[in-house]
């Protein structure tokens, strides 16, 4: 079975039934609780997070340690276990994306990632010490244009 998603960005697309990510506790700041991922491949270094409650909310979203190789993601044990949580490796990990017109100033925000296993979504803070709300994805090309 599957679901149709009406995107304004990306027009009609058919989404199989598992691909459908329910956020229980909604997402910080945006209305909705059902969301799906949609890539132009496998590979793609950014993801678009697609509400399908509301055709015109996209998020982009990227894996952090794909620019963040030292990035740690920290909650406590009770947290994780109220979330379902489990550190077994079936927890994908997902940074939003702010975007400019420069890629210089695009920024990653590793405070609050987005947690998705079992087909649930879960926005959590991120309790370790040095994961900024953003974080340059290119900091050497912002280093370059210090200089």
């Amino acid at each position: 079975m599957s679901v149709t998603l009406q995107s304004t960005r990306f027009g009609e697309v058919e989404i199989p039934e598992e691909a459908v990510i329910e956020f229980p506790l909604g997402l910080i700041g945006l209305g909705g609780s059902r969301y799906t991922l949609l890539a132009r491949n496998e590979d793609a270094a950014f993801v678009w997070l697609h509400s399908l409650d509301d055709p015109a909310l996209a998020l982009p979203l990227t894996n952090p340690w794909r620019f963040f190789e030292s990035y740690e993601v920290e909650i406590s044990d009770d947290e994780a276990e109220r979330l379902g949580i489990r550190a077994d490796g079936d927890t994908a990990v997902y940074v939003t994306v702010r975007a400019a017109e420069s890629l210089e100033d695009f920024s990653a925000n590793l405070r609050a990632p987005i947690l998705v296993c079992n087909g649930l979504g879960h926005q959590i803070i991120n309790q370790a010490p040095d994961a900024p709300v953003r974080a340059p994805l290119f900091p050497s090309m912002t280093e370059e244009r210090a200089a």
